[in-house]
């Protein structure tokens, strides 16, 4: 079992800038593949970003390439999001996910993922 809790969220304008994190316990993610997925209400949860166990292989989805960064220190059993020049449509509740599958890609779908956080709020004003 690997348990997901999230941070970072919050109120920012439009153009800012925010750094997700997604601290994992109870088993160590050196061996999960990890997502960062985001739901706006009245949408489908969709994948944002994604990476392998070991850091070689990303996904990110399309509007949000060149802005957002996703990123994993195994060490600290944490991954992060990196947001910059955030857009109104970017708000959402952002969703941290853990796959075990181990082909060893960038997982972007929901189903791909076994744990899953609460999520964090974030709202990007214009």
């Amino acid at each position: 079992q690997v348990q997901l809790v999230e941070s970072g969220g919050g109120l920012v304008q439009a153009g800012g800038s925010l750094r997700l994190s997604c601290a994992a316990s109870a088993r160590a993610i050196s061996r999960y593949a990890m997502g960062w997925f985001r739901q706006a209400p009245g949408k489908e949860r969709e994948c944002v970003a994604a990476v392998n166990w070991s850091g070689s292989a990303l996904y990110y989805k399309g509007p949000v390439k060149g802005r957002f960064t996703i990123s994993r220190d195994n060490a600290k059993n944490t991954v992060y999001l990196a947001m910059n020049s955030l857009k109104p449509e970017d708000t959402a509740v952002y969703y941290c996910a853990a796959s075990a599958l181990d082909s060893g890609s960038a997982y972007s779908r929901g189903y791909e993922y076994d744990y899953w956080g609460q999520g964090t709020q974030v709202t990007v004003s214009s």
